[in-house]
């Protein structure tokens, strides 16, 4: 066991309480005044700098450390719940209607507090440590927000590091990979203004349920027939909304959804044929279809030098056994790939207890990963800056 996960280890029990509280109280994206309040007070009390409002509610740390100039490490974690209903049962279950961290960005930000208090105590490195708590990643643009707040302008670093919980059932293992490592997504929103009619009397309306229906479907050839197959790309339907009675054809459906993609190409490939199909439709219906599709996340890419040094303290901290550098990339998405744009770094995802998935309104956080979590956070900072 490494010095630092020793010791952050000593205090796992506080660490599983700031997280437990903060699981009790979920906030949506920049919607996080307590947490951030809590987080704020939290850096300043272990005589951290501080600067609130960054993105909004976002919130940063800056921590100098024993020597001079050195290299600027830049540590992210998210704050923001989902808009669930939490069903876990458990006794610090949200008090919050509606909310929950079915994520673990509440388990990702009591890393990082975790990794500022060892640090601030410690001081055991040359150069500076930005703390970087990130509001609104779930599709709200919380990264872009911080960006446009000038976040790498005002603190400055020279290579950036976040990274995610995993319930895969292998705690403690810690898995990345060089170069694209998670998708880009695209939201969309399809709206459909048809002529409705009476129930019984189909003949009189321009129904916009069947033109949704096709329109669905014939979404769901853009994969099977229009991508590459050896190129990946989701297209997916969540949401159909239309109609609020038995024996009434409504005048409007509403199709709403996601693209993934890791390839450029393939992502104006799938922009473009959902706008030709509703198009096409549209004209073969004789009704009306506006497409609005929004670029939420870009393509997560990690940078190979900071995937070395991550390895690296990874194997110090669980072992090489444990540790995976070629894992598969994912098609969920991650708005720290827009920090990556502006700095080198790496994303990592750590394994914890097997349960429900993320996402899941049972998903149960696992505390016992809380201190490699923040010791991998602290490890990095004192081998890229100065300390060895």
């Amino acid at each position: 066991m490494t010095a630092a996960l020793e010791r952050i280890s000593g205090f796992k029990d506080e660490l599983a309480a700031w997280r437990q509280d903060l699981h009790a109280h979920p906030e949506l994206g920049f919607e996080e005044e307590r947490t951030s309040a809590i987080v704020a007070e939290k850096l300043a009390s272990w005589g951290i700098e501080v600067h609130r409002g960054v993105g909004k509610t976002g919130v940063v740390g800056v921590l100098r450390g024993k020597g001079g100039n050195y290299r600027r490490i830049g540590l992210r974690a998210d704050m923001d719940a989902l808009p669930i209903e939490e069903t876990t049962g458990l006794p610090f279950r949200s008090q919050n209607p509606g909310r929950m961290h079915a994520c673990g960005h509440d388990g990702h930000t009591t890393m990082l507090l975790g990794a500022a208090r060892y640090l601030a105590e410690t001081r055991g490195f040359d150069g500076t440590a930005v703390f970087i708590f990130q509001p609104a990643e779930e599709g709200l643009g919380g990264a872009r927000a911080m960006l446009m707040d000038g976040l790498f302008e005002r603190f400055p670093c020279d290579e950036v590091y976040g990274l995610h919980n995993w319930p895969n059932g292998e705690r403690g293992r810690i898995f990345m990979r060089e170069g694209a490592a998670m998708a880009a997504a695209d939201f969309f929103d399809i709206r459909i203004a048809g002529r409705g009619a009476h129930g019984a009397q189909p003949h009189e309306s321009n129904d916009p349920g069947v033109i949704a229906m096709t329109l669905g479907q014939a979404m769901q050839t853009i994969v099977s027939r229009n991508a590459d197959p050896l190129k990946s790309m989701v297209v997916s339907i969540t949401q159909i909304h239309t109609g609020s009675a038995y024996n009434v054809i409504p005048d409007t459906a509403h199709l709403a959804g996601t693209m993934r993609t890791f390839d450029e190409g393939m992502r104006r490939l799938a922009q473009d044929r959902v706008r030709e199909l509703a198009a096409g439709i549209a004209a073969a219906f004789g009704a009306t279809i506006e497409v609005e599709i929004r670029d939420i996340f870009s393509v997560l890419r990690n940078s190979p030098e900071q995937v070395a040094v991550a390895e690296e303290v990874a194997i110090e901290l669980v072992g090489k056994p444990n540790v995976e550098t070629g894992a598969e990339p994912k098609m969920g998405s991650e708005d720290f790939a827009d920090m990556l744009h502006k700095v080198p770094g790496a994303y990592v995802w750590l394994g914890a207890a097997e349960g429900p998935a993320l996402h899941n309104p049972n998903y149960r956080f696992d505390d016992e990963i809380l201190p490699i979590g923040a010791a991998l956070y602290a490890r990095l900072v004192e081998k890229r800056a100065g300390a060895g």
